[in-house]
């Protein structure tokens, strides 16, 4: 341990301080709280090199606590991360900047996931965790061989995700993933006896994790609990008693050093306090080099690394290659158009989650780091295909049973998908609610994680409303850079899945239903229309009116076109699998498809959304709960049937 020690943690103190009050906003108390700690970790624990952010072999440090932000700024420029200077420092939280007021994955080199809703930075580490287990049981040690450090404080472990995430990491026993708790005492709120009396050291030991707790601003004693983890054959958590705001004589240990800038008179108090005589944003040049070797000194570990690829075998390195760049779209290609190909044959009447089972059949193999999972619910949502291993503490595999923890489930394929693999994970559609938190992260990150929300729709039936999504697929379409899938049939289905594999930057939810559902009409298979989003069924010679469905729905609307046609009313039908896909079609086609004749949205689900294809007197949906009854007696009763859409269209027509 340097002589300079307390001098370099001051470093990471006096930067966040300096920048919080330089912005008038931000989080001070964590950063210089934790800074001891921080440094113990960087200086002689983490496997890093600040010049290769993405090194696929390096320990990921996740800060949980994210609203601390500026002690992993601190860090990234000591160290010497590319592009982050003193000027990112003082530009904190502004406009442009690299320094955001939290985190943000793919904006900051060296930030490994976005965080600040608090527990799913701890969450997204089990994911990171879990991925370096599954390769390294792929690849061997030699190129698979990290930790996952987390900094979460008393928010994230109040947070219900850190219950899920935490049971999950102790029964997987990821003993590569070590969590320094920042046990400061103190929330927005003041002391956290106002709200928590929980032993956090026997929860998480009830968990199955090897705890310790320690004075976080002793360096010694930091120093030989991360070396105890080291050693662990489980994940730990080690609590860190800090004092939040350490070093500002007046406001130290107090909430008043949470959440706003410490203030001009406190920050030169402080400087008193620690012995730091130089001016803002000065970091002196002896202790910035020492700071620069640190970031330097895993140079010659990912040197060796890279030797280790190398002499890899063949195969060894193009399965990795392959896994890394995710470039495997013509295998995609080929295996979707053989199956497309059977089931035009075949014109099966099956329900779209068993169609999505035979496309997860079909794809099985294809995809380098293609890693499934359920909550708890694998027969239902059909995620689990032949010749998948399943993932345990001794080995790795293809499939996760999650058990009831969606929203674990949820963050933990962001933190795999950050790793480099493919995942994808099940429940019902209504719980998407519990998963919401983190697949907005997932859109946020630009992450390829597939949401496989099975029992779409009133459908499902006899469980009744409280299992019947209605607000759900409104509710998805409202996160920006989602795609919302809700296929139709068999054949729709398969072209889902491969949108889905396409669109690496983008997460995806795949709506299937309970129910099984005809085929729709014979079509090209030489092309996806999925991805355009909408298309029209089948042309007819003029249009009198345009019916717009979904899922199950656009073979009810294919009837009453039917229907229609027997009165006079000549009806074009559309399937509109995915909204996002259709808005980013050239307008033409969107015209095309569209038309000008009078436009019908029929969907088992709230209207919300539908304004921007049909008037709202013209939009067949579910603006209330469900009930409990089977499927047939629901459509009926609720208006999705033959007759009622023909009476409501004609009425509509007189109008």
């Amino acid at each position: 341990m340097t002589d300079n020690f307390h001098s370099l943690a001051n470093c990471i103190r006096f930067l966040s301080m300096d920048a919080v009050q330089r912005a008038n906003c931000g989080h001070p108390g964590m950063p210089m709280g934790m800074a001891d700690t921080a440094t113990v970790l960087f200086s002689n624990f983490l496997k890093f090199d600040a010049a290769a952010p993405d090194w696929p072999d390096r320990d990921r440090f996740v800060l949980s606590a994210g609203h601390g932000s500026m002690l992993l700024y601190s860090l990234l420029y000591l160290t010497g991360y590319p592009q982050m200077d003193m000027a990112q420092i003082k530009n904190f939280r502004q406009w442009g900047s690299l320094t955001p007021g939290h985190p943000e994955y793919g904006h900051t080199p060296g930030v490994e996931t976005t965080t600040g809703p608090l527990g799913q930075g701890l969450a997204t580490a089990v994911g990171l965790a879990l991925a370096e287990h599954i390769e390294r049981s792929r690849f061997g040690s030699e190129l698979v061989d990290h930790r996952t450090y987390v900094i979460a404080g008393d928010g994230c472990l109040s947070e219900g995700i850190s219950h899920e995430a935490a049971s999950l990491a102790g029964h997987l026993r990821l003993h590569k993933l070590i969590v320094l708790f920042d046990d400061n005492g103190i929330t927005i709120d003041g002391d956290t006896s106002l709200s928590v009396s929980d032993d956090q050291l026997k929860r998480f030991a009830a968990y199955g994790w090897k705890t310790l707790a320690v004075d976080g601003h002793d360096s010694v004693a930091v120093r030989e609990a991360l070396r105890q983890a080291q050693d662990s054959d489980r994940p730990t958590l080690i609590a860190c008693k800090t004092v939040i705001g350490f070093g500002a004589p007046n406001k130290r240990g107090t909430s008043a050093t949470h959440g706003a800038p410490l203030g001009e008179d406190e920050i030169a108090a402080a400087r008193k306090e620690l012995d730091w005589p130089h001016a803002p944003f000065v970091i002196p040049q002896k202790l910035l080099d020492e700071w620069r070797c640190i970031g330097a000194r895993g140079a010659k570990e990912h040197d060796a690394w890279q030797q280790r690829l190398q002499t890899a075998t063949d195969d060894t390195r193009q399965q990795w290659q392959k896994l890394r760049e995710k470039n495997h779209d013509t295998e995609i290609n080929q295996a979707i158009s053989g199956l497309k190909e059977e089931l035009t044959k075949e014109a099966p009447a099956i329900a779209t989650r068993k169609a999505g089972e035979r496309t997860l059949s079909t794809l099985a193999g294809v995809v380098e780091g293609f890693i499934g999972g359920s909550a708890d619910l694998t027969g239902s949502n059909n995620t689990k295909v032949g010749g998948q291993q399943t993932v345990t503490a001794q080995q790795g595999g293809a499939y996760l049973y999650y058990g009831v923890r969606e929203h674990a489930m949820a963050a933990a394929m962001n933190g795999m998908a950050l790793h480099g693999l493919t995942p994808y994970g099940g429940t019902f559609l209504v719980f998407s609610d519990y998963c919401r938190p983190a697949m907005r992260l997932s859109a946020l990150m630009n992450l390829q994680v597939i949401y496989v929300m099975t029992h779409d729709s009133i459908g499902l039936g006899e469980d009744g409303p409280t299992h019947q999504p209605v607000e759900h697929l409104s509710s998805l379409r409202a996160i920006p850079n989602l795609h919302v899938y809700r296929p139709a049939d068999a054949m729709e289905t398969a072209e889902c899945w491969e949108a889905a594999l396409l669109n690496k930057h983008t997460p995806s939810v795949i709506a299937l239903s309970r129910q099984s559902t005809p085929a729709l009409p014979p079509r090209t298979v030489d092309e996806n229309l999925c991805l355009r989003g909408a298309y029209v069924i089948d042309e007819p010679v003029r249009r009198d009116v345009t019916l717009l469905a979904t899922g199950t729905e656009v073979v009810l609307a294919l009837a009453t076109a039917q229907r229609l046609e027997i009165d006079g009313i000549i009806a074009a039908v559309v399937s509109v699998p995915c909204w996002e896909h259709f808005e980013q079609q050239p307008v033409d086609y969107r015209q095309a498809v569209l038309g000008v004749a009078p436009r019908f949205a029929v969907e088992a689900a709230s209207p919300h959304g539908w304004e921007r294809y049909a008037p709202a007197e013209h939009i067949i949906a579910l603006p209330h709960f469900g009930a409990s009854a089977k499927a047939e007696t629901l459509y009926e009763r609720f208006g999705f049937s033959v007759a009622t859409l023909v009476t409501a269209i004609k009425s509509a027509l007189t109008k």
